[in-house]
């Protein structure tokens, strides 16, 4: 205990050491983050075809159930490999960041490729691990935020790739910000219960609105139970910005996404930028208020 007492004083005084340890860890983390983004929806379909299965086979008894062989790998207890040509990669493949580029963004076994995608989420994780930690310091605050930071860019992830939001991901975001809600640094509980609330029939009234008057579902349950979870964690008072960052994110990044992949009507997924603007909010949420309540002269 007393070794931990003198940890935490010597990383509270030493800024530089902080940081370091930060990005360190931020960039470990990025790599478990890539593993989740990838299997988590894999697995999430496995189960799904196997309950749709259960629910059409009429005998139970006569029900041939799948082979462990062709189940996804599991997120934490398999070893990682090669998307392409599955061969099990070693330790020295897998240093963060640093093998990328010694292997020059190719596979050592195949030459294949290595997707930018793995270390752009891994540098981004060190980044906001280090944003976090200069912004809340050495703090219990830190961990929880550093949570829900790595969340979000899970979430963000498997959106982007799947047009999904997994419950299973989304709703412990939600409770865990409602327990942040009764630390010293989260918002008061009341606010965190509303909040919740509120996010979570904004966006369902709009999506009821907009089916009401074009017959088409503009968007997917799972982000209105992203804004839920935003609101939990940051209280409904945030609530109209983080709708304002995110739509105009959106409005911004779509639209230069659709210009230059010169395609025409598709989906676009709008859970990463509920999530860059919630991630925004968190930290600089109330100067952004405060700001634009000056520039409006209120």
């Amino acid at each position: 205990m007393q070794i931990m007492t003198d940890l935490g004083q010597i990383l509270s005084q030493n800024l530089t050491l902080l940081l370091s340890l930060a990005t360190v860890f931020g960039l470990l983390v990025g790599s478990f983050l890539n593993v989740v983004i990838l299997r988590q929806p894999k697995r999430m379909f496995y189960q799904w075809r196997q309950q749709c299965q259960q629910l059409l086979t009429d005998n139970q008894d006569n029900l041939t159930s799948p082979s462990d062989d062709n189940a996804p790998p599991g997120i934490v207890k398999q070893r990682s490999f090669c998307p392409q040509c599955k061969h099990s990669l070693s330790a020295l493949d897998n240093i963060p960041l640093l093998s990328y580029l010694i292997l020059r963004g190719k596979c050592r076994y195949c030459k294949k490729k290595i997707s930018d995608r793995y270390p752009l989420v891994e540098l981004l994780s060190a980044l906001i691990s280090v944003a976090v930690v200069w912004h809340f310091g050495y703090s219990i605050e830190s961990v929880f935020v550093l949570v829900f930071s790595y969340t979000l860019i899970v979430l963000a992830g498997i959106d982007i790739d799947h047009q999904l939001l997994p419950d299973e991901i989304v709703l412990p975001l939600l409770w865990i910000g409602l327990l942040h809600s009764l630390t010293v640094g989260g918002v008061s509980p009341a606010d965190a219960i509303l909040g919740a609330v509120a996010g979570y029939l904004i966006l369902w009234s709009i999506f009821q609105l907009f089916k009401l008057l074009t017959g088409k579902e503009g968007m997917g349950y799972g982000d209105f139970k992203l804004l839920a979870a935003l609101g939990a964690w940051l209280g409904w008072q945030m609530l109209p910005l983080v709708v304002l960052l995110s739509s105009l994110l959106g409005a911004v990044i779509g639209g230069i996404m659709l210009a230059v992949r010169r395609k025409g009507s598709q989906a676009i997924p709008f859970g990463p930028y509920l999530a860059i603007a919630g991630w925004i909010a968190l930290l600089w949420g109330k100067q952004l208020s405060d700001y634009y309540l000056r520039t409006m002269g209120l």
